[in-house]
């Protein structure tokens, strides 16, 4: 795994590097703000990460960890892949990003180009209790409590026998149309969407 690198930019483009280390060039995907900030001849330092297809290798790069962090967990969303990830972190900083999915709002997610409005709303679920916004002058910790709610319910179907992408979706479609006082409820927002699912639509892990 290659996780970080630092060399003399050789190539740009809006959204690549071409970083040369120790006599190779290793081609980057990177957002548009470092590809801005990127000189070329001019050293850089990325933390990057490798993903491994069948067919390519692709290599990307960000100017901060937190970056890097977040775009792994954007990767462990269903339905965003790679190029998908990254442009949510073109679109949005990662405070922004922290923000929306303490705020169990998934407007900024739909303004992202290659995301769409199911998408947005499984990225808050799937994040909620992942990423933490900072409160000035208010809690934290109670903010992570009502983000990870609809987190807990998915867990709790699918220990109960559904499948992730089932819960998951099932628990978008339901906070989304519930109270706010069911939404920040484990009990309340699981018996709503237990209601939404019925025993017909339940369906066993691996099944």
């Amino acid at each position: 795994m290659i996780s970080s690198l630092r060399g003399t930019v050789v190539h740009l483009e809006a959204d690549s590097l071409v970083v040369e280390v120790g006599g190779v060039g290793l081609s980057v995907a990177v957002t548009p703000q470092v590809s801005q900030s990127a000189r070329l001849g001019e050293s850089v330092m990325l933390h990057t990460t490798l993903i491994v297809r069948e067919d390519a290798l692709s290599l990307f790069g960000f100017e901060g960890r937190d970056e890097l962090t977040v775009f792994a967990q954007l990767l462990g969303v269903t339905g965003v892949g790679p190029k998908s990830a990254l442009g949510v972190l073109a679109t949005l900083t990662v405070a922004q990003i922290a923000d929306a999915v303490s705020a169990d709002d998934d407007a900024p997610f739909r303004r992202v180009s290659g995301i769409g409005p199911k998408t947005a709303k499984l990225i808050v679920v799937q994040l909620a209790g992942k990423i933490i916004a900072s409160q000035p002058g208010g809690s934290r910790t109670d903010a992570a409590g009502s983000a990870a709610v609809p987190a807990q319910v998915v867990q709790a179907l699918v220990g109960l026998g559904w499948s992730e992408r089932v819960a998951a979706e099932a628990v978008t479609v339901v906070a989304d149309e519930a109270a706010a006082s069911d939404r920040s409820s484990v009990p309340a927002l699981l018996r709503l969407t237990l209601s939404a699912l019925g025993p017909a639509r339940k369906e066993p892990v691996g099944g």
